[in-house]
This record gives C-alpha cells, structure tokens and sequence, in this order.
C-alpha cells in the first residue's frame, strides 16, 4: 500500500472553475462558528456538495442553514480552493471548492441534519475535521473575525 497525502492550492475568485464543492467560514457574534458532524468529535466549516443545477452561492446558503441553522446573514465570495487525493505522489482524484465568508446575524435552531451542533471559537481549533486544508484556507479569511 502506498503513501496518502492530500494537495491543496488556493486561487483567487473564478467563477469559471467547475466547483463541486463549497465551504463557508462563518462569523457569529464576532467569533468563528463551526459545526461538528453526529459522527466525529471534530469541527468544521458550513458546507457540502453543489447539487445539480445549483449554483454556488445557493449551495453555500443552503449549506450554511442546514448545518447551523444560520437564518439572517450575508455572504460573500472568497476564494477558491483545488483539493488533490495523492498515493506515491500522484494524483487520485481531486476537485474545485468555493469560499465564501457568511457574517450571521440571527441563528435559529439547528435542523435536522447529519450535524450535532454548532459552537463559536476564538480562534481555529486543533481539532478540524480537515487538518491539511482547514487552517490554510482559513489564511484567506481570518482577517474578517478581527474587531
């Protein structure tokens, strides 16, 4: 069996890239606001797969309200991301993901949904579900959870 790894590479916004996936960092009450899955004990950013016929944004939205319960906030484009699976170094598979920053102004309750809860942080935990994405990705947007 050979050696996994996953290789990432950020971009500026494109919205010609054919994203499969969105990812939302989110700010509540001046903190980051991170969901955590019923069957891990990590946390993560808002976010999934972009359904056929979806755009986007509608993705991210649709995303972000399922697993937090996010009701009033704006959103806004980021970035984008390209996620690789490598075995020996060569690529498996891989696809584009868009950023977006959500500001949430009233959170409802959690729906039901493959997440347990949602709960603001300070900072980025140790403990993501992505570790070898997360806290980079998180370079493009950490400046929006200051003041």
């Amino acid at each position: 069996m050979g050696s996994s790894s996953i290789c990432a590479k950020i971009v500026d916004w494109d919205e010609s890239l054919p994203n499969k996936y969105v990812v939302v960092f989110s700010r509540y009450e001046g903190r980051l606001l991170l969901s955590r899955h019923k069957d891990r004990d990590t946390w993560e950013t808002q976010g999934g797969h972009i359904e056929p016929g979806e755009s986007p944004e509608d993705a991210a939205r649709r995303e972000l309200w399922e697993e937090s319960g996010a009701e009033d906030f704006t959103l806004e484009p980021v970035c984008m991301y390209w996620a690789e699976d490598r075995v020996d170094g060569k690529p498996e598979s891989g696809a584009w993901g868009a950023i977006f920053f959500a500001d949430i102004k009233t959170l409802g309750p959690m729906p039901e949904s493959e997440m347990a809860e949602a709960r603001g942080f300070d900072a980025l935990p140790e403990n993501v579900t992505y570790p070898y994405i997360t806290p980079h990705i998180f370079g493009r947007v950490q400046d929006r959870f200051k003041g």
